[in-house]
C-alpha cells in the first residue's frame, strides 16, 4: 500500500497479538485481517485509528498491535447488544452471547477478555454507545476509520456520514462486506463505499475480499 499516510515511514516494528485474532468469535478473514493491519500501521502514523462494530474484538486483535507500533491508539466503538443479524431468530446469533438477566445480546464481557488476553490493554480503548451520538461530539482528527457497524442502510449511513468526514488527508476509510455483486451479500456496505468514491474525498486502494480500503485525499 503506498500515499501520502506513507511517506517517511520506516520499516516498524510490530508486537503481534499474544493470541490468534482467528481464535476470537468473528466474521473477518485472516487475509482481510492482515490487510486491515498494514493500512493500520501506514494511517496510524497520521492520527488515531477507529472502528465501528468491534464485536469479541477480532478485528481489534488485528488493528491494536498496528496502532501501537505506529505510536498510536485504537478505539474501538461499539453498543455491545450486537447488530440486527445477531438477534435471536436471525442467522448469526450466538447464544453464548446471550445475557439472560439483560435479556439482550452483550458482546461486552468477551471483547474485554480477548482484549486483555491478546496483551492489548494499552492500546485498545474501547467506546461504549452509538455510533451517531459519538460521532456529533468526537472532535480528534483520525488517521484511519473502519467501518463495520450495523448493516441496515440507515446504520451505515449514519456510520459513514458521522465519521468520514473526520478522517485526515491521507489517511484510510476501510469498509467491511463491501459486495459489489448483489448475490454475495447485503448492499447497504457496497452504497457507502460507492458514496465514498463519488463523493470526490476518497479513492480506492484496495479490495480484500470484501474488504475496501480507500484514501482521504487532501
Amino acid at each position: 500500500m503506498t500515499g501520502d499516510g506513507a511517506k517517511g515511514v520506516k520499516q516498524i516494528h510490530q508486537t503481534p497479538s499474544k493470541i490468534d485474532p482467528q481464535s476470537i468469535k468473528g466474521f473477518m478473514a485472516e487475509d482481510e485481517g492482515q490487510a486491515l493491519a498494514e493500512a493500520a500501521r501506514l494511517a496510524g502514523t497520521l492520527g488515531p485509528v477507529l472502528e465501528i462494530g468491534s464485536y469479541c474484538g477480532r478485528s481489534a486483535a488485528y488493528l491494536g498491535p498496528a496502532a501501537r507500533a505506529a505510536g498510536t491508539v485504537l478505539y474501538a466503538l461499539d453498543h455491545h447488544r450486537g447488530s440486527e443479524e445477531n438477534q435471536p431468530g436471525w442467522e448469526w446469533h450466538d447464544q453464548t452471547l446471550w445475557d439472560e438477566k439483560a435479556q439482550a445480546l452483550d458482546t461486552l464481557p468477551s471483547f474485554r477478555r480477548n482484549i486483555a488476553a491478546a496483551g492489548l490493554e494499552d492500546c485498545v480503548i474501547a467506546l461504549i454507545g452509538h455510533s451517531p451520538r459519538i460521532a456529533r461530539h468526537w472532535t480528534t482528527p483520525l488517521g484511519m476509520v473502519f467501518i463495520d457497524g450495523g448493516h441496515t442502510m440507515k446504520a451505515a449511513f449514519d456510520d459513514y456520514r458521522g465519521w468520514a468526514g473526520k478522517i485526515l488527508p491521507g489517511g484510510i476509510l476501510a469498509i467491511h462486506d463491501v459486495f459489489p455483486n448483489p448475490a454475495d451479500g447485503g448492499r447497504p456496505p457496497f452504497e457507502i463505499y460507492r458514496k465514498a468514491l463519488e463523493s470526490g474525498l476518497f479513492e480506492q486502494l484496495s479490495f480484500v475480499r470484501s474488504l475496501a480500503l480507500l484514501r482521504r485525499l487532501g
